[in-house]
This record gives C-alpha cells, sequence and structure tokens, in this order.
C-alpha cells in the first residue's frame, strides 16, 4: 500500500516528515510525497487529494467532513506568527491599500482579517509566497502578508513590519498561534495509525537532526543553514509533537471568533 502525502518545502515540514518520507518509521506504508505552497494544498485537500495533507488551521472548516484533524505534525507557536510588511514606513494601517497574501484561506490571511477588521484593505492578491517580498519591494503592492523564513529575511528587502500578527494574537488572546494542521482522509487513513507514524517521525527528527540536513537543505527556498535552523527552531516546538490542550485551545479560539465575524463557516469544535 503506498499513501499520498503532501507538505510544504519548508525546513520544518521536510525536517518533520524527512523519517516518514524514506521509509524510516517501523510499520508505517510508503508515501508519494507532494510538496506544495499551502494555498495549494488547501484547495486540493478540499477535493480529497491527498491521504495526509499539510492544510492552514483556516482552512479547516472546509475540509474536516473529509478529513481528521491529527494532534501532532503541525506548526503552532509562540513569536512565529505571520508578518504584515510595508516598503513606505509612512504606512501606518491597511485602509485603501492593495496587499498581496499567500492564499485566501491560509491561516495568515485569516489572522490579517480580523486584525484589519476596522481598516481593511482596498484590495488583496494572492500571490505566491516566494514572490510577495520582492514584488512590494518593487512597489506592485503597498503591503505583503508573509509566513516562515521571511520573519528572518525580510530586512534583506528593504521592507519594514507594519504588525506582528502572532504578537497581537497572542497579546488578545494568551493562547500560542495555530498556523499549520495536518490531516488525515476519513476513508483512507488511520487517524490513530497515522498520528504515531508521526509522532515517529518527528521523534526521529530530533533525534539526529544531521540526517534530514541534506533532504531539508534541498527543498529549502532560503538555502543558508543559520536561517534554515532558525526556521526549524522556531516552527517545531511541543506543539508539534502534540497539540496538547493550549494547542487545541488556540484552534478552536481561532475558528470560533473568525465563524462569530462571519469569515468562514461555523466549525464544530476540533476537540481535544
Amino acid at each position: 500500500m503506498t499513501l499520498s502525502l503532501a507538505f510544504s518545502p519548508c525546513p520544518n515540514d521536510t525536517f518533520v516528515f524527512h523519517a516518514l518520507a524514506h521509509g524510516l518509521v517501523p510499520g508505517a506504508p510508503a508515501f508519494d510525497v507532494t510538496f506544495a505552497d499551502v494555498d495549494v494544498t488547501n484547495t486540493a485537500a478540499e477535493r480529497g487529494a491527498f491521504d495526509l495533507v499539510k492544510v492552514s488551521y483556516a482552512a479547516l472548516p472546509w475540509l474536516l467532513d473529509k478529513y481528521t484533524l491529527l494532534p501532532c505534525g503541525g506548526a503552532l507557536g509562540r513569536g512565529c506568527g505571520p508578518l504584515v510588511l510595508v516598503k513606505d514606513q509612512a504606512i501606518t494601517s491597511l485602509e485603501g491599500r492593495t496587499v498581496a497574501v499567500p492564499g485566501d484561506r491560509t491561516t495568515a490571511y485569516l489572522l490579517m482579517r480580523l486584525w484589519s477588521a476596522g481598516a481593511p484593505p482596498k484590495s488583496v492578491e494572492i500571490v505566491p509566497f516566494a514572490e510577495i517580498m520582492p514584488a512590494v519591494a518593487k512597489g506592485q503592492f503597498d503591503a505583503g502578508l508573509v509566513i516562515h523564513e521571511a520573519r528572518f529575511t525580510f530586512q534583506r528587502h528593504g521592507l519594514h513590519a507594519l504588525a506582528d500578527l502572532g504578537e497581537w494574537w497572542e497579546g488578545d488572546t494568551g493562547l500560542p498561534i495555530p498556523l499549520g494542521a495536518i490531516i488525515a482522509h476519513r476513508d483512507r487513513v488511520d487517524p490513530e495509525q497515522a498520528t504515531a507514524w508521526i509522532k515517529e517521525s518527528v521523534r526521529q527528527a530530533w533525534a539526529d537532526p544531521s540526517r534530514s540536513r541534506d533532504y531539508v537543505l534541498a527543498h529549502a527556498q532560503e538555502m543558508e543553514q543559520p536561517v534554515v535552523d532558525q526556521h526549524i527552531n522556531l516552527y517545531v516546538n511541543e506543539f508539534t509533537s502534540s497539540l496538547g490542550p493550549d494547542g487545541h485551545a488556540a484552534v478552536d479560539a481561532l475558528l470560533t471568533r473568525a465563524a462569530a465575524e462571519g469569515l468562514v463557516p461555523a466549525t464544530p469544535l476540533v476537540g481535544a
């Protein structure tokens, strides 16, 4: 049996899934791996395209009819939220501005909508993640919404942080920020087995980080080892091994608040 597995080429995902993707997890099946930005996996998961897939927590309301949320392998944390970047430091809000975002059902975009509700942008355009900072630097957009390693490299593009949405979320809720989730297809994957496979893959990643280094670097958009290490250290944490009560509370808070604002369909609480 071979299952399909999709996740981003970002260092946190390749680090976490190295063992599983390479047949190093005892008892796990073989996997056909697809690398794709989260906006692509969000859309593909709505069609039920993958057996195991990394998606945005913000996309769950459209996916939980086909998929089960797994309590491990995802990306949550503190001090790791999306940034709203600008070139012109005179910009103090998004009101009336043009903004590039990495996807319309990403957690980053949902957080931006919640944060800017009182002063929304004039227009929003979906732009591949790797193209956002260069586009803002060239003046194609007034602002850009970025995630992942952009947190460590945006200054190189002459950009400034208008807002740290993770800081805003944590200050408002006291909870970690829920970014990326791992979900398993209800008809094709046993969630308890999948959870065990992923937990073992995470354990192996932490036990010997050097084992996955070449794999991580081969797929990283930012090839510098120090940036890759920062990325992994920030996004692979205790919530990767287990969501736990705080992780589940964060997911429930995000989806409940967004539903109350009419930004996502109402979703049953994902449970502990």
